[in-house]
């Protein structure tokens, strides 16, 4: 066992993996090139549409053992996941690594996949009822957990090789090209499978609207795409406004929402030319609506804006206080119809957005970024993927990329969540480094990382409740009581990477959990 960075005892090897011990969040990189994908030849005369799905699962030579992977742009309403592996099931298939981008409830019955051996082993973010299977540690190898960049990062490494990307669209022409924005089910950006397009030896297309040759937009273009499917359905698109996508109505954290405004009034960073990162999640939606309104109160147009884009940050596009939005992913209706028609409001690449080893990502010119937790600790760490009794119910998104990128990074969280504290000791896993985070606001106050000095001069005689980490601690403990932590075995059923490849924390099973569903 090493001890990395952030104080975590890593083995130097899990299930036949070797792990790299999290160094810093800027100090693990790049040593090699990037994976050569498969070059081939489609003839003149050779044609992408196939009958059905299990023809071109058949044509593109599936078997045992191989990597299949998925974009999550429908996310509760996605449709592709359950259609393509029920059909692998069917064809006999078995010990495939699940390589999505994201799991949701919609997704529950991959469990049966699980238990019957047709799915093994899971790189990719992982949300409720599967996160709750994989809890009890029943998978061959651990769900290894990555971040937006980091998987676009893995995937160009070839840490993670993809052998058959499934790719749903909701416009595609018979020769593959294809985009997320027109048709029953559209969802908008298409970015999260563009880097899989790149790399996967080989590149199937499932869309619900087969158009005559070009489909445009192009977001993924014919040269990458090996075979064309109609079907159905690829999904609901009202199931994207799942979730995190409802602004919160609670007064506390209308309070946090406040909070955050006011340290940006003061930071000195809402100027002309400002740019940030906009979420969701209900907190983070208030922000962005206040953050509107403060660009009009101090009469500041923003540079940019980086989404998940919702109807609030659309709205700030339509007011003229942001000159471009940057997407790469839709959490709601409203933001579909934006890029659709609003030259301004445009789609980019996962890997253009957050990869950490390119010439350059987004993030890394994004001014703040309002970002949430299930947890904080004492050194100002960050846990998203599990929660305090353990239990892995949720992904990385963006998380770490944000904080690492962005000039000022926000954690937006309540003192606490029914009678659990959400500022605790020592975080259950660390997914973000307290290093990449500047500011924690809560209902009970506002904790600035000693790291910024120069943040809590500009937050003197501002009259906000700034407090240490500490303080807000105690004052959690104290209505909620010490909460007793969960005993943890040695099995290893996970894997947070950081962004950079590098293993920022393991997470156990939690001691006497079975899975009951």
């Amino acid at each position: 066992m090493v001890l990395n960075a952030v104080g975590r005892e890593i083995p130097e090897e899990v299930a036949g993996r070797k792990l790299v011990p999290f160094a810093g969040a800027f100090k693990t990189l790049p040593c090699k090139r990037k994976a050569a994908p498969l070059i081939k030849h489609i003839g003149r005369d050779d044609r992408k549409l196939v009958p059905s799905l299990e023809e071109a699962i058949r044509r593109v030579g599936l078997k045992d053992g191989m990597t299949i992977s998925f974009h999550h742009h429908l996310r509760n309403g996605d449709g592709v996941i359950n259609l393509v592996v029920d059909t692998i099931a069917s064809m006999g298939i078995k010990d495939l690594r699940l390589a999505q981008v994201a799991l949701f409830p919609v997704h529950e019955p991959i469990i049966e996949h699980l238990k019957n051996g047709v799915i093994t082993r899971i790189e990719g973010s992982i949300n409720g009822p599967v996160g709750l299977y994989a809890s009890a540690g029943k998978l061959k190898a651990p769900v290894v957990l990555r971040s937006h960049g980091g998987r676009t990062r893995a995937v160009e490494a070839d840490d993670l090789h993809v052998d058959v990307a499934f790719v749903g669209a909701a416009m595609a022409d018979d020769y593959g090209n294809c985009n997320g924005m027109y048709g029953p089910s559209a969802f908008g950006p298409i970015s999260y499978s563009m880097i899989d397009a790149l790399y996967a030896d080989h590149v199937i297309v499932l869309t619900d609207n087969l158009v005559d040759y070009p489909a445009t937009p192009l977001s993924i273009d014919q040269s990458r795409v090996d075979y064309v499917v109609e079907v159905d359905s690829i999904g609901d698109p009202k199931g994207i406004e799942s979730g995190t996508t409802k602004i919160t109505s609670s007064p506390t954290r209308l309070k946090i929402a406040r909070y955050v405004i006011e340290v940006l009034r003061h930071s000195g960073l809402v100027k002309d030319g400002f740019s940030f990162q906009a979420g969701a999640g209900g907190i983070s939606l208030a922000v962005v609506k206040y953050l509107g309104e403060l660009l009009e109160e101090e009469d500041v147009i923003a540079s940019f804006a980086m989404g998940g884009t919702t109807r609030f940050l659309v709205d700030i596009l339509e007011k003229g206080r942001v000159k471009k939005i940057l997407d790469a992913q839709a959490f709601d209706l409203a933001s579909l119809d934006s890029l659709r028609n609003n030259p301004n409001h445009v789609e980019v690449s996962a890997y253009m957005y957050a990869n950490p080893h390119t010439r350059g990502a987004i993030v890394n010119r994004v001014d703040t970024g309002f970002l949430g937790a299930t947890e904080v600790d004492l050194d100002f760490n960050v846990n998203v993927n599990t929660h305090s009794d353990g239990m892995m119910l949720h992904g990385t998104g963006g998380h770490s990329d944000v904080a690492a990128g962005s000039k000022l990074t926000f954690i937006t969280v309540p003192l606490y969540r029914g009678r659990l504290p959400i500022i605790v000791d020592k975080v259950t896993n660390v997914t973000t480094p307290g290093e990449t985070i500047d500011v924690v606001v809560t209902d009970a106050g506002i904790a600035i990382n000693p790291r910024r000095k120069d943040l809590m001069e500009k937050m003197e005689g501002t009259g906000l409740p700034i407090r240490s980490i500490e303080e807000l601690y105690e004052e959690a403990i104290s209505i909620t009581g010490k909460p007793e932590k969960p005993e943890f075995t040695d099995d290893i059923i996970g894997i947070i990477e950081y962004r950079d490849g590098s293993t920022i924390d393991v997470i156990r099973k939690v001691k006497g959990y079975e899975y009951g569903g």
